[in-house]
């Protein structure tokens, strides 16, 4: 090969490895949060976690304004924006909340799957907790549509058949929410998830109990 050939090829191995590590740069930011984040949520005391999830926030603003294009790092950082709303509560939680509708449209704009439809969970939670107009954006139609784009992704996933589940049993569809709950207990936890998974399906259980009583 001359040096011109062997100049092309390491300029050409270049190009395709810059993709690559950039990738590598926030997937292991992305793990480090997913990793801190499940344990905020399942293990730590009340007491600690709304301090601990602002803290998390702050660190996934940083990695998001690195990787502004990469969906998963903006699904990431929606998630922990919810749980810190979903933490603190009250009108304090609206900033959260609005921030983390944000990030998670523009995260389904980049990736309509939302990330094998964790986006759309969390946005049918958001949609289904805040409250309306003119305080926020709560609404139950919409809601409901984003709970049902996330079954259609992952139809037997823990996560948005217990929320799905709750959100249909506070509208009084309770044979609905039955056989959601009965989904979500009989789902398989992620891997990587499987605390958070498994507090869900807990919740699940409960609903299931209450409902067949």
């Amino acid at each position: 090969m001359s040096r011109r050939q062997l100049l092309a090829a390491t300029v050409c191995l270049g190009l395709a490895a810059a993709p690559v590590a950039e990738a590598l740069a926030w997937e292991d930011g992305v793990f480090s949060l997913k990793q801190r984040w499940e344990h905020v949520t399942t293990a730590m005391e009340a007491t600690r976690r709304e301090d601990a999830l602002s803290a998390l926030a702050e660190e996934s603003a940083a990695l998001a304004e690195a990787h502004p294009e990469a969906s998963e790092v903006l699904v990431w950082r929606g998630i922990i924006l919810a749980s810190l709303a979903r933490e603190a509560g009250g009108l304090s939680a609206l900033g959260a909340a609005k921030a983390a509708r944000r990030v998670l449209e523009r995260a389904v704009a980049l990736d309509p799957a939302g990330h094998r439809g964790s986006a759309y969970v969390t946005l049918g939670a958001l949609y289904d907790r805040a409250p309306g107009w003119p305080v926020a954006f709560g609404d139950e139609e919409t809601a409901e549509a984003m709970f049902r784009k996330a079954l259609a992704i992952r139809p037997e996933g823990i996560d948005v058949n217990t929320y799905y589940a709750a959100f249909l049993e506070a509208e009084g569809r309770e044979s609905e929410a039955l056989a959601h709950a009965r989904r979500a207990v009989a789902g398989q936890a992620r891997a990587g998830r499987e605390a958070s998974d498994e507090a869900l399906r807990d919740r699940a259980r409960a609903m299931v109990a209450r409902l067949q009583d």
